[in-house]
């Protein structure tokens, strides 16, 4: 078990935001937090990474407690985060990106699997092309790639994906989902929350979706594309 989120209760202020919200992750899987906008995907992301701490339930990756730790100290640990405004350095190049981004790899990570410019740009080749451009005058989706591809730099050995395809043409969705399935080809786990379903279901193993902050379906793939009253339900689809 790589992460195992226990009944966590998180708030903004006075807000009650996530009610005994738990889910589990496998190493080597690839996991969708699915739900409408506002449902409670990103918060869940946040109590993770230790930016919006729960107050109370539990956190584990990879058997240790992390539930209160500082963001970069979660970070240092393995998690990976590529939020949902890609957060790019706009007067960097996108070589200059990548560059910022690389670290030593945590303790324990098969030194074979550790993320090089070179394997990188095997799975995200238009930035091989676009390396010397900066990145603010990169497209939407080209940012999208370069902010997944600069996480990977860090060496993560759990990557969340928050909302991938927010705000991206139907087109440019496709060439993510390539990049996702190259992903999971080289045995990355993700997690990645989305409110395209349809996207998610050609990508994960599994699903949980979360609705006004409460867990209300786990079940493989294969299961919820057979459950369509659930998907009308809590996923509008």
């Amino acid at each position: 078990m790589i992460l195992d989120v226990v009944r966590i209760n998180t708030y903004y202020g006075r807000s009650h935001i996530l009610f005994d919200v738990s889910l589990r992750l496998q190493s080597q899987e690839v996991v969708a937090l699915l739900g409408r906008n506002g449902a409670g995907k990103t918060t869940t992301f946040r109590s993770i990474m230790g930016l919006t701490p729960p107050r109370d339930g539990h956190i584990f990756y990879e058997g240790s407690e992390i539930s209160g730790k500082p963001p970069h100290l979660v970070a240092k640990m393995g998690i990976g985060w590529v939020p949902e405004d890609r957060r790019v350095f706009p007067s960097l190049t996108v070589l200059e990106n990548l560059q910022v981004a690389k670290k030593q790899a945590p303790k324990g990570w098969d030194a074979s699997r550790e993320w090089d410019y070179e394997a990188i740009f095997e799975v995200f080749p238009v930035l091989e092309r676009l390396a010397s451009r900066k990145a603010g005058r990169l497209s939407g989706g080209e940012q999208q790639m370069l902010s997944i591809a600069r996480t990977l730099m860090g060496n993560p050995k759990l990557l969340l994906l928050d909302e991938p395809t927010e705000g991206l043409a139907p087109l440019v969705v496709r060439s993510i989902g390539g990049v996702i399935m190259k992903l999971k080809q080289e045995r990355v786990t993700m997690l990645l929350s989305e409110q395209n379903a349809k996207f998610s279901l050609g990508i994960s193993d599994r699903v949980y979706i979360v609705d006004e902050g409460r867990v209300v379906y786990e079940g493989t793939t294969t299961e919820l594309k057979q459950a369509p009253g659930v998907m009308k339900r809590f996923l509008a689809v």
